[in-house]
């Protein structure tokens, strides 16, 4: 149990930085120096070179069994950058430089984080219980640190929160000693594993997609005030927590290639259902949304993990890592699109998102046709 929650407070203290450096303090500050179609595009860009550092050095952490210490490695330079954010506040350009190289430093660490999940026995529900702790994070985050904080010393603060939670993960997490020879080339040439990443790009879109435009949604349709989305978002928060725990027990009790295909069918229920939802009801279809979040994040490092050798894991874990990237751009983009097709109309978008857990199942049936016999777990 202390190694599990070793596990959980280090995701606790990575959604504490995605909420309030990369999801709202630094854009609001640094969009104010520089244009935002300019910051996209280099943040976007980092995604990239953080993708290909870590499929080098996800190589060498496979060959060398060095998962933890890579790990441990960028997880310390994480609030490092952060301070440094902090120190170099009043120069944008340079404090960008360093927003970014936290941006790649941040995506390494979390990388060799999600292989670590191969010291466990119970890999299900040490991966929910991180999702629910990270939505706890997120939360409390957003909830109670967010309105005392201003800049510069929110960047030192977040840094010291993440050190600390991070602290228990050093100390009692397994570096695990399985190893392999992995070939990047022979992975790219994989069908069967490029169908489950394109399988989980499906769902992350409408995923990122949701948890970037909740908010909008829920004003523009419902005319919701700040306090009320901000009572919806929590509820979702709340069904993220008890999701974590619930697809991560299930995960271990029936199998994660069993738990996995329940995703386009919550996801499908709720996008489907949202745009017909009363105002009344709003709160319910936002804990579905935050049980199907959590259903996502549980389920698919896990399957990777158990579909594949694991001595590929770093590597492997590093397309699921820019898979969600992606998705943040893709889904948003179609969202964008939806949104003309249809004149603006909010409900009428939503509904047309239900394609995406629909093409996900025949991507994920074809995963399955293409070699069942050939997977290295269940």
């Amino acid at each position: 149990m202390k190694r599990r929650l070793a596990f959980s407070l280090f995701d606790s203290g990575e959604t504490v930085l995605s909420a309030l450096v990369f999801s709202t303090f630094f854009p609001l500050y640094i969009t104010k120096h520089i244009d935002t179609k300019v910051y996209s595009s280099l943040y976007g860009l980092s995604f990239l070179l953080s993708f290909g550092l870590a499929l080098y050095l996800g190589k060498i952490a496979d060959r060398r069994a060095v998962r933890k210490h890579l790990f441990v490695t960028f997880s310390l330079l994480v609030p490092l950058l952060c301070v440094g954010i902090g120190i170099l506040f009043q120069f944008p350009l340079i404090s960008l430089l360093a927003f970014l190289a936290l941006a790649v430093t941040h995506q390494q660490a979390f990388v060799f984080y999600n292989s670590l999940l191969l010291g466990f026995d119970s890999r299900g529900i040490t991966s929910g219980m991180g999702v629910a702790f990270g939505y706890l994070g997120s939360a409390l985050a957003l909830l109670f640190l967010a309105r005392y904080l201003k800049e510069p010393e929110v960047y030192f603060v977040v840094g010291g929160v993440f050190l600390l939670l991070s602290l228990p993960a050093f100390l009692y997490l397994q570096n695990p000693e399985v190893r392999s020879e992995v070939s990047i080339a022979g992975v790219l040439r994989d069908r069967r594993f490029l169908l489950l990443i394109l399988t989980i790009l499906t769902l992350t879109e409408v995923a990122n997609t949701l948890i970037a435009m909740m908010g909008v949604y829920l004003r523009e349709v419902y005319g919701f005030a700040r306090e009320e989305i901000y009572r919806v978002i929590g509820l979702s928060a709340l069904g993220g927590i008890l999701g974590g725990f619930l697809w991560g027990y299930l995960t271990d009790r029936v199998g994660v290639r069993r738990v996995f295909p329940l995703g386009f069918l919550i996801w499908f229920l709720f996008l489907v259902s949202l745009p017909h939802a009363p105002a009344g009801m709003v709160v319910f279809v936002g804990l579905l949304a935050g049980m199907s979040l959590a259903h996502i994040w549980t389920t698919s490092r896990i399957l990777i993990l158990s579909e594949f050798p694991e001595g590929e894991a770093s590597v492997r874990l590093s397309f699921l890592s820019l898979t969600e990237r992606i998705a943040s751009t893709t889904g948003l983009l179609m969202w964008a699109f939806f949104l003309l097709i249809t004149d603006n109309n909010f409900r009428v978008s939503a509904g047309l998102m239900s394609v995406f857990p629909l093409v996900g199942l025949v991507l994920f049936l074809l995963y399955v046709k293409t070699g069942k016999e050939n997977s290295f777990g269940s």
